[in-house]
């Protein structure tokens, strides 16, 4: 059988390659001078599947989404005062180069913006750290969200650091008011550097896999940076990540997103799917024409919208029932799919409604894929209580969905691995 999905992928880009609206960026020249008909687009699984169509191993510089991850790397390395401290989270409505700050405090808007962004170079590595340290720690830290080893585009680094006279700019003004404590060249040599890494489109749908895997990249396995950040990044990714078409984005298309003036286009479904599209003319607010028309039909034809309500799944509760008789009698609560603090709280009425009265209670759990910290914190104070209510609980639990399940004070709970040990354990 043919694969699915880069057939789907193919279908989807020949739909948007009659589209020659917009242009290559034209204010750097080496970005101006690329093939304007490149296009792919891929998706990576939080599982380490990479799907793709079109040009997805073409080299291409990543520009601003690096932004994203450079924010990562600088709430990971310093801490999230240090850096709210001199970035704020607020949408600007502005474009992405333009000179302005929050008044009053000089801080640039948000991290997703040029301004943003130079101060977020400055915060990345320890407080110590020299200007080249510096730019290999963000080169290191983007190479761990995209598996591999990156480098930089010297041809280009040196096309942009001849044209930045803004971001030279902005730099200045961030000095003048304390954001940046160092000289303001160095800074935007360094963020310039960052900008300038080569990347495919390959590349991206991990990097944005690693943000949608709590930071995991789902090949190497290596945890980049921890799931506080990564919660962190995607809200600003989702209210800022696409400049002044940010509130459209999210509308339009509800995925936390980023583009690069050299074409590419980021998204991210936490636990759920990385996506990358490449193409390089670019719309009036600095996104790539083909690349929002690809989003736009994966958000229609997946339902991928961050806010799209999801159809009712199967109860938590698959089944309420006692087997055996007597004091054999053993009252099982067989649960299924992903647990959360709804599902727990169907849990919760469940055995209160059902009262158990059966001296043996079973807690099944063979069915259950995934449970989060509420949820298990819930089900567990469900076995202490019953303990205190003189039942002797079993967790059915073949794979450690639960583990280390201790009840706390007075509760008291006995590990299986089938139902039937349950029953022989209580006879």
């Amino acid at each position: 059988m043919r694969p699915i999905i880069p057939d789907y992928l193919a279908e989807v880009l020949g739909h948007v390659e009659p589209d020659s609206s917009g242009e290559p960026a034209a204010y750097i020249p080496e970005l101006a001078a690329a093939d304007p008909e490149r296009l792919a687009a891929a998706f990576a699984t939080v599982d380490g599947q990479v799907h793709g169509a079109g040009d997805v191993d073409v080299p291409f510089t990543v520009q601003s989404i690096s932004k994203p991850f450079a924010y990562a790397l600088a709430l990971a390395d310093r801490g999230f005062d240090p850096v709210l401290a001199k970035v704020g989270v607020e949408p600007s409505g502005e474009a992405f180069n333009e000179i302005s700050l929050e008044s009053g405090t000089g801080r640039p808007l948000n991290p997703m913006i040029n301004a943003g962004a130079i101060t977020v170079h400055s915060l990345t590595g320890p407080a110590d750290c020299d200007p080249a340290d510096r730019v290999e720690r963000v080169l290191h830290g983007l190479s761990a969200f995209a598996g591999r080893r990156l480098a930089v585009d010297e041809e280009v680094y040196a096309s942009e650091m001849a044209n930045a006279h803004r971001n030279l700019a902005i730099a200045h003004m961030l000095r003048s008011h304390d954001i940046l404590t160092e000289d303001a060249r160095t800074v935007v040599e360094g963020y310039t550097r960052q900008c300038a890494v080569l990347v495919t489109t390959r590349d991206l749908a991990l990097m944005a896999a690693t943000l949608a895997n709590r930071g995991v990249n789902p090949l190497s396995g290596e945890k980049v940076v921890s799931e506080t950040v990564v919660r962190q990044v995607l809200s600003v990714m989702f209210s800022c990540g696409m400049y002044d078409a940010a509130g459209d984005w999210a509308t339009q298309v509800g995925i936390p997103a980023k583009s690069g003036v050299a074409g590419g286009l980021i998204g991210t479904l936490p636990g759920r799917i990385g996506i990358a599209t490449f193409s390089p003319r670019l719309d009036r607010h600095g996104n790539s024409v083909r690349g929002v028309s690809l989003f736009e039909r994966f958000s229609s034809d997946m339902g991928l919208h961050v806010m799209e309500v999801p159809s009712a799944g199967q109860a938590v509760v698959r089944s309420n029932h006692v087997v055996g008789s007597g004091t054999g009698a053993l009252r099982v609560l067989e649960l299924q799919g992903g647990i959360d603090f709804a599902g727990a709280e169907r849990v919760v009425r469940e055995t209160l409604e059902t009262a158990p009265r059966e001296p043996q209670v079973a807690v099944d759990l063979t069915r259950v894929h995934a449970i989060d910290d509420v949820a298990r914190r819930m089900v567990l104070e469900v076995a202490r209580r019953l303990t205190l209510d003189g039942q002797d609980v079993y967790l059915v639990d073949p794979e450690t969905i639960l583990p280390d399940p201790d009840p706390g004070d007075g509760g008291r709970v006995t590990v299986v691995r089938t139902v039937e040990q349950a029953m022989a354990a209580g006879a």
